[in-house]
């Protein structure tokens, strides 16, 4: 096979030349490990074969483009070029009109979107893998998770978020995760829609209250006490500045998928770097768009190129602590979405931060140097190697010594078959490596089509809005009520105080009429000096006035009952 004599990356990534000429020039094992790579259609070019200690330029390492879609793995320490890796192949992808998905988390991938500079390091790596390097920007847009640093805000409403990423990204056990979707369930049935953080904090403040406990009664019930961890895990967690990454107007993932007007690939830029404090946000958030995308795209098998591929870096940040729906969520998600024609590469530093349901599922390695300066590190060497096919190589050895940019490759071959490991030098980017200017990226993310769809946020009606509307109106219901009963009340009491009035001067007219009590004739002198004080002005005006407070005070002076002092 020659070496790669196109220009640029499409050159790079064009049709194959099926397998190397067997000239002799390639150590018999060599030129079976190249032969194991022959593409006859398109394909990635990653690099060159190393062999004791040789690089063959002759022996080019590639990926068929109708295999990405069987998903891959990016391993590595720390400095060993995962992220070159990244870019070498999101490169190369955007040429043959693939659309990218990267996720930036240290803020220097954003120099894709720019053209390399040339430097000796660039043209020494060229020289060695056989490449005909030209200096190439590619089409770029860039995005921030609600809009926190650089990019087009990207926002999931939490409806379509869910309880099981929501749970996840709360840290909830699997008690309140069930609670949590009893939630989400008794919202979707009354049409309470949970757009933000604040949606879902009344509507779990209701389901607690007075009113609302009645709700849930028939399908289990929401206890008080998860209710409050879910509140303060909420508060928490907005605490955090999360709260903007829920919200309107939702991020459409379909404009993940466009092309450029030239025909290539628009490579999606995800700048991580003002929450890579958040490890946790993100790459549940990450998980929302590749389940959003599934949820969206029809099926359609295996294509000659996928629709898009999708890097998920920092990946054991989202399978650790994950509960066992998560993980069967996360499992589900990439053994079906191959057949919506999307591809995802797990990047993370061991192969071991995988689930072995999710490693299984994996067609393509690329896997960088690992160290091996503990006992752990040893362990997690060896696990490592015995996931690879049997090959030539001392593997744990080799694991140790690759150099920056090298790395133990192995792919799916046009057939679906493993191809043999190869010991690989990878080729040199050829957009920038590093970031761009801050005012580069600003124009760049300001210019583009969807900054005004998605720039500002907007706060409709929405759960939160329905709920207060209707504590609202059930106050003033109870104001009515009240109002109603103290009137009902204060009619009664004024038909008590006229009953008790009448009662009274029954009394009091009963009094007058009494008969003589006293024999000798002085009952008449009584009678007279009664009827003269009942006749009074004074007394009359003290008989009407018997039943009111002022006069119910005085008949008890008169009676000799003392007030009570208040």
């Amino acid at each position: 096979m020659g070496a790669g004599t196109g220009s640029g990356a499409g050159a790079a990534a064009g049709t194959g030349a099926g397998a190397a000429p067997r000239t002799g020039a390639l150590p018999q094992p060599a030129q079976e490990i190249a032969d194991g790579y022959a593409v006859s259609g398109a394909a990635l070019d990653l690099g060159a074969l190393l062999w004791d200690g040789v690089c063959l330029p002759a022996a080019r390492i590639r990926i068929p483009l109708g295999t990405l879609n069987r998903h891959g793995l990016v391993a590595g320490a720390t400095g060993t070029g995962k992220t070159k890796t990244l870019q070498l192949i999101a490169e190369q992808l955007s040429a043959n009109g693939v659309p990218v998905f990267l996720a930036d988390i240290k803020g220097d991938v954003s120099g894709v979107s720019a053209p390399g500079v040339p430097g000796d390091k660039v043209a020494e790596r060229a020289g060695q893998v056989g490449q005909t390097w030209r200096a190439t920007g590619f089409p770029s847009e860039f995005y921030a998770l609600g809009g926190i640093g650089p990019g087009i805000p990207l926002r999931a409403t939490v409806t379509s978020f869910g309880p099981v990423l929501l749970s996840k990204v709360l840290g909830l056990n699997r008690t309140q995760e069930q609670s949590l979707g009893l939630i989400f369930h008794y919202a979707d049935a009354k049409g309470l829609e949970l757009v933000d953080l604040k949606d879902l904090r009344s509507v779990v403040a209701f389901l607690v209250s007075d009113t609302g406990k009645a709700e849930l009664k028939g399908i289990g019930g929401l206890s008080t006490a998860t209710a409050g961890v879910i509140l303060r895990s909420l508060t928490a967690f907005e605490q955090q500045g999360a709260g903007d990454f829920f919200g309107e107007p939702e991020f459409d993932t379909a404009d993940f998928l466009r092309q450029a007007p030239d025909g290539r690939g628009l490579v999606s830029v995800l700048e991580l770097a003002a929450v890579q404090d958040k490890p946790q946000l993100f790459s549940t958030f990450l998980m929302w768009l590749l389940a959003d995308l599934f949820h969206d795209l029809p099926e359609v098998g295996d294509l000659d190129r996928p629709k898009l591929v999708f890097f998920f870096d920092e990946a054991h940040l989202l399978f650790s602590d994950a509960s066992k729906a998560f993980l069967e969520s996360i499992t589900r998600t990439v053994r079906l979405i191959r057949s919506k024609g999307i591809g995802i590469f797990f990047v993370t530093q061991s192969p071991q931060d995988v689930p072995a349901p999710v490693l299984g599922q994996l067609g393509s390695r690329v896997q960088h140097a690992l160290r091996a300066f503990t006992p752990d590190d040893a362990k997690a060497l060896r696990a490592t190697v015995k996931t690879f096919p049997n090959s030539p190589y001392d593997l744990e050895e080799l694991l140790t010594q690759l150099g920056t940019g090298e790395a133990v490759i192995t792919v799916l071959s046009e057939k679906g078959a493993p191809t043999p490991v190869a010991a690989t030098r990878l080729r040199a980017p050829e957009s920038l490596m590093g970031p761009v200017a801050a005012d580069v990226l600003d124009a760049a993310v300001k210019g583009s089509s969807l900054y005004g769809r998605y720039a500002e946020a907007v706060d409709r009606e929405s759960a939160y809005e329905r709920l207060a509307e209707r504590s609202e109106t059930a106050e003033r219901a109870e104001r009515a009520e009240q109002g109603e009963r103290g009137d009902r009340e204060a009619r009664e009491a004024e038909d008590t105080r006229e009953a008790q009035e009448a009662a009274d001067r029954a009394a009091v007219e009963e009094a007058v009429k009494a008969p003589e009590r006293t024999p000798g004739g002085r009952g008449k002198e009584d009678t007279s000096l009664v009827g003269q004080v009942v006749g009074s002005g004074m007394f009359k005006s003290l008989a009407r006035s018997v039943g009111t407070q002022l006069g119910r005070e005085i008949s008890r002076s008169l009676f000799g009952t003392a007030r009570r002092r208040r």
